[in-house]
């Protein structure tokens, strides 16, 4: 096999194994966002970004390995590679796993992303119940101040 099979081959196992590390990773952060634990979730926050670095490592490495015998870093280029070295059987069996798992990480994290929408929304109707519409609900005054019903009644003074 020339270097740069071996740095194809080499990339996708390795890429197979990242992504499978950020999948188990997307799925505790999809658990923390669930309980609406915002301190275990800034404690992925290293990590995910080293995975995500990782990926991106992997991902250039892979496209370079395949530029190198000048073909396209896509599926038409993968499967000219895999045309051109038909022995390179673990390749092809990394490259059918990371396919799915991709999607997999893919799927977590726009459920993720839509888990945190979700609670940012419910956090903005929470502070403007709390701060925003004060009159109505009769919580807060403009000084931050717990208003009491005792404040809004009428004057004997008038």
């Amino acid at each position: 096999m020339t270097e740069a099979g071996a740095d194809f081959s080499h990339a996708v196992e390795a890429e197979v194994a990242a992504v499978r590390r950020f999948v188990g990773l997307l799925e505790r952060e999809q658990t923390i966002l669930s309980h609406g634990d915002v301190d275990q979730l800034l404690e992925l926050l290293p990590e995910k970004n080293g995975l995500t670095a990782q990926l991106t490592a992997l991902a250039i490495q892979r496209s370079q390995a395949l530029a190198k015998e000048r073909l396209t870093d896509d599926p038409a280029g993968v499967a000219a590679w895999f045309a051109a070295h038909p022995s390179e059987t673990s390749a092809r069996a990394a490259w059918s796993l990371l396919l799915p798992i991709a999607r997999q990480a893919h799927e977590l994290n726009r459920v993720n992303g839509d888990l945190i929408q979700l609670r940012m929304r419910h956090n903005a109707q929470a502070l403007e119940a709390l701060l925003g519409s004060n009159d109505a609900l009769g919580l807060y005054g403009p000084n931050g101040q717990s208003t009491t019903a005792s404040s809004h009644r009428i004057s004997d003074n008038a």
